[in-house]
């Protein structure tokens, strides 16, 4: 019996040693195949990206057309002085056809500008802050004047509170 033992015990040393051999060769492979799909899917695929990227047209610059100068008085508390705005605007459109199909339509953008701008209060256009909600108002509102066209942004050229 103790014979057994020990025979028992020699056989069940050697068989860590081949597992550990199995485990390392398993990661080896793993580590392999890991590397390789790194390569593939990382250092290939950016040169077909590259050259992709490289073929694909320059974006075309936008247009723009230009507002006419506007002048308005801005409310005031009775016996303030009055206030006055003054703003050159342009209108930033994607595409250069787009420019002839608004320009027909300025007088109304005009009208719309000046009856939205003359509620304003001094207060409203403090800051930067005040001027990015004037500019995305107008925006909202140039856009439903000339719908189906489209304008991108309202710029500013001058803006003068005095």
């Amino acid at each position: 019996m103790a014979d057994e033992e020990k025979e028992g015990a020699a056989e069940a040393a050697p068989a860590p040693k081949g597992k550990l051999k199995l485990i390392i060769a398993v990661v080896a492979v793993l580590a392999i195949a890991g590397g390789g799909a790194t390569w593939f899917f990382f250092l290939r695929g950016h040169g077909e990206d590259a050259q992709a990227h490289a073929e694909a047209p320059p974006p075309k610059p936008p247009a723009y057309v230009e507002v006419p100068d506007l002048l308005v008085n801005l409310i005031g508390l009775p016996g303030e002085r009055v206030q006055y705005l003054k703003a050159k605007i342009v209108l930033e459109v994607k595409e250069e056809k787009q420019v002839e199909a608004i320009k027909p339509s300025l007088p109304r953008v005009t009208d719309i500008f000046q009856t939205y701008m003359r509620e304003l209060r001094p207060s409203d256009l403090n800051g930067s802050a005040g001027l990015f909600r004037l500019k995305e108002d107008l925006t909202r509102r140039v856009n439903a004047a000339v719908a189906p066209n489209q304008v991108s942004a309202v710029l500013f050229k001058e803006v003068v509170i005095q």
